[in-house]
């Protein structure tokens, strides 16, 4: 199956939210390793896409989920992660990038609302000084409880 017109690489993303942008429209960011998309995923991506017109999801590539997950991951390959995130209607742009954190995507973005789960200390979140340095916001969502994609493989692994 040919990649979604939501899959961009970095250059290409950078020239279509500057059009966004001339157009008025708020743009959103989010980022993550998005594994096994679940539940608690699907309610933080459309909450964020509430809060402006474009939502731009930086997607952890598999050699950066790996450093950061371990190296029993990432389960689902960045091709498929993508493209499962690509058919959510919320979901505007995607883009894969090869760093452990988001902070070279967040800076050729510019987002005007930077959004993290609640899991995270405010003061710790990668890109916040670039997002509120430029007048944007940095907006936190609540965790759905119980729900991780961790949760969810020990789950499975307990079922075997």
């Amino acid at each position: 199956m040919a990649m979604s017109k939501k899959n961009v690489i970095l250059e290409e993303l950078s020239v279509i939210l500057e059009r966004c942008r001339v157009q008025g429209q708020r743009i959103v960011f989010t980022n993550g390793c998005f594994d096994l998309l679940h539940v608690g995923h699907v309610r933080s991506l459309q909450a964020a896409r509430h809060l402006g017109e474009i939502l731009v999801v930086g997607l952890n590539s598999d050699l950066s989920v790996s450093q950061i997950k371990g190296s029993q991951r990432p389960i689902t390959p960045e091709n498929q992660r993508s493209e499962i995130l690509a058919a959510l209607i919320c979901v505007d742009y995607i883009v894969i990038f090869p760093e452990p954190d988001p902070l070279r995507v967040i800076t050729v973005v510019q987002p005007d609302v930077l959004v993290k789960s609640a899991d995270w200390n405010p003061q710790e979140i990668i890109g916040r000084e670039v997002v509120e340095k430029r007048g944007g916001s940095v907006v936190s969502l609540p965790e759905v409880p119980a729900i991780s994609t961790t949760i969810l493989i020990e789950r499975i692994r307990a079922a075997l």
